[in-house]
């Protein structure tokens, strides 16, 4: 691999120029900036960027390690991180936990070696301090995503989902439902507790079934549905609430696999809105979360806390409010 003292050579200008030509083109002639630019074609050159961030001991890459990049919920948020990033020169990379604490544990442990300039963690679980406490020491800020916290060290940007669990359980409540399943899990997830506890609280006279499912996919709302369908026909739910979009949709194609006609036998409610919510076979009635705008808010925070001066102006928790979008696949409660 060619190096800078190479295209120096074959170009005739000095080391100096060739780091000029680089990183301040204004200051090199043009005369001179053709010939670097010439050498750097014919060898192929490529910089590298890690070491120039080593040397100067600052890094402009960030981190995201989301639960479960497969969740289109995470796919939104990163590109919204993304875009915030690229406004101020610095990179997303993006590490997936699978929702996997011994993984994630990993993941911070090589973030923490790669000198990243901050990490934006949606944690499996609340037992990090170790590790985190680590990169505090550091000083590379973290800034929890979509987990609402109040810990000295961290920053967050969440959604208030007990707010949003409650909206779910007033709008079954006045449409008449009385019975009604909880898919989501592992219940050790933040998230998934407090939607359940946000339905729960608001839903007056509800009778909530909890089923926990090992992770939140459509085969997890799939095979959820199996289990809600397992009693006697005259003690089913007449409504189910699901974690996440994901499972909803696993739950509405598992229907319409066993001939369950939704919303007329099954209310189906999600949580997140997803591109693919609009589109499903039944579109689907869900709690809508402002994805791209957590992932935007996430990065402006961390690079405020990053900087030589860090500001005080930015808020260090920041909890946005979501909002109830009623489609297809809720109705009034069979009668």
């Amino acid at each position: 691999m060619a190096s800078i003292k190479d295209v120096a050579r074959l170009a005739g200008v000095s080391v100096g120029t060739v780091s000029n030509v680089l990183n301040r083109p204004e200051q090199v002639s043009p005369e001179r900036r053709a010939l670097v630019e010439r050498a750097i074609a014919e060898l192929s050159f490529v910089r590298n960027e890690p070491a120039r961030q080593l040397r100067a001991g600052v890094s402009r890459t960030i981190a995201v390690v989301v639960l479960d990049i497969a969740n289109p919920f995470f796919t939104d948020l990163v590109k919204g991180a993304e875009e915030a990033a690229e406004q101020h020169d610095a990179q997303v990379i993006v590490c997936n936990s699978n929702g996997d604490p011994e993984r994630e544990a990993r993941h911070l442990r090589l973030m923490e070696q790669q000198r990243v300039l901050g990490i934006l963690l949606s944690p499996v679980n609340e037992d990090l301090s170790t590790q985190l406490l680590a990169t505090q020491r550091r000083q590379a800020p973290v800034v929890f995503v979509d987990r609402v916290t109040t810990a000295p060290p961290y920053a967050s940007v969440a959604v208030n989902d007990i707010h949003g669990g409650s909206l779910v359980g007033e709008l079954l409540a006045a449409t008449g439902h009385e019975r009604v399943a909880f898919l989501g899990g592992p219940l050790s997830l933040r998230q998934v507790n407090d939607r359940l506890y946000g339905l729960r609280s608001a839903g007056r006279g509800l009778r909530v079934d909890v089923h926990e499912t090992s992770d939140m996919s459509t085969r997890g709302g799939a095979e959820g549905l199996a289990r809600v369908l397992a009693g006697p026909p005259d003690s089913r739910p007449t409504a189910l609430f699901c974690a996440n979009d994901l499972l909803a949709i696993g739950a509405i194609n598992e229907c319409v696999h066993r001939g369950i006609a939704v919303p007329d036998e099954l209310s189906v409610v999600g949580y997140d809105d997803i591109s693919f919510a609009s589109t499903a076979s039944v579109p689907l009635t869900t709690v809508a979360q402002p994805r791209q705008q957590l992932g935007r808010t996430a990065v402006e925070l961390l690079l405020g806390m990053a900087g030589d001066e860090p500001s005080a102006e930015l808020p260090q928790h920041i909890v946005f409010e979501p909002e109830l979008v009623i489609r297809s696949s809720t109705r009034a409660a069979p009668q």
